[in-house]
């Protein structure tokens, strides 16, 4: 019988290979697997293969298309797939899957840390302390009781958010070109248009998809309408908010503070030892030493794309990642994207 090759990209850790072996057995399958995401430069190492799976660093166009002849599926281990050409794969007969339902709760609740340690000023007392100091000056934060907080996006993500923030006795408004009427009858929540809620939300959380439409959604104009002392966390994606606008916002005080789980190309910031890819290009250079200079502000809490990273999430991703290949082996493909 023939075996059906795949390629696994971005996979580091050796508990998450000896899984896939397990599960996908070398009797049915050739498996490959690299810690380096999919590009140009490693592509001809995989060019037999049938299924690659992925991760969202691993940009797939129609150029790097061009080097599969065989391939006719694609699992991304992620709920968001603008990193991949949608119509580009439908053109040339490839199927993509996602990963729909394995953060809802676990990038949720990474939002209320970056919310928790913004306003409970965690990372400065932290600091202060291993330093041998107690004093509690510039360390005073404040209740989320009683507050509003503004959820952008009401998916699966943005309804456990929206959970949290009753249980913390918050007020809520939210904005989604699909209202969920529903969430209305469970909680004190009020749809309203993305100006309204920026202009009265003391906390803004946003949970959209990236698509042209959001791009920059949060931008030079309409970050003016924020409250001097709100917060804006992002959990979602980088560009959908104008950096260089947000900056400015901070550095003239015109904004209490950003918790940031994602910059805009994030992908050009290298480790800490070369902070920008030999490879960048120059329209990118300005959107990257601003999300630096985010990372040393001292009202900034910015984390590597790490909201959904437990243990228990990682483990949904492989489990469905899984069940999606073996239902598209049957002929029954799963979680088809559009």
């Amino acid at each position: 019988m023939k075996k059906t090759k795949i390629s696994f990209f971005e996979i580091d850790e050796k508990w998450r290979v000896d899984m896939m072996k397990r599960e996908l057995p070398s009797t049915k399958y050739q498996l490959k697997f690299t810690e380096s995401k999919l590009s140009e430069s490693n592509a001809s190492k995989h060019k037999d293969a049938d299924i690659l799976s992925i991760f969202i660093h691993s940009k797939i166009d129609e150029k790097l298309l061009t080097k599969f002849p065989r391939l006719r599926y694609i699992v991304t281990n992620t709920t968001g797939y603008d990193h991949i050409d949608l119509e580009v794969c439908n053109k040339r007969g490839v199927k993509v899957s996602n990963v729909p339902h394995y953060g809802e709760n676990t990038v949720a609740e990474h939002t209320f840390a970056l919310i928790l340690g913004l306003s409970r000023k965690l990372v400065p007392a932290v600091n202060r302390t291993k330093e041998g100091k107690f004093t509690l000056e510039g360390l005073r934060g404040f209740d989320l009781k009683g507050k509003t907080i503004g959820v952008v996006g009401t998916g699966n993500i943005g309804r456990h958010v929206i959970r949290i923030a009753h249980g913390f006795e918050m007020k809520i408004l939210a904005f989604d070109l699909k209202q969920d009427k529903s969430l209305e009858n469970h909680y004190p929540l009020k749809y309203v248009t993305l100006e309204n809620l920026l202009k009265n939300s003391d906390v803004v959380t946003l949970h959209a998809p990236y698509n042209v439409h959001t791009h920059h959604m949060i931008n030079g104009k309409n970050i003016k309408l924020l409250k001097p002392t709100s917060l804006l966390i992002n959990t979602a994606r980088g560009s959908l908010i104008e950096t260089e606008a947000l900056l400015a916002a901070l550095q003239k005080n015109k904004l209490g503070g950003a918790g940031l789980d994602v910059l805009e190309e994030e992908g050009v910031i290298a480790g800490e030892d070369s902070l920008i890819s030999k490879n960048i290009e120059r329209k990118e250079l300005a959107t990257v030493l601003a999300g630096h200079k985010l990372m040393s502000l001292d009202n900034v809490i910015v984390t590597p794309h790490n909201a959904f990273n437990s243990q228990e999430a990682i483990m949904r991703i492989l489990t469905t990642t899984v069940e999606n290949i073996k239902a598209w082996q049957a002929g029954k493909p799963i979680n088809l994207v559009k």
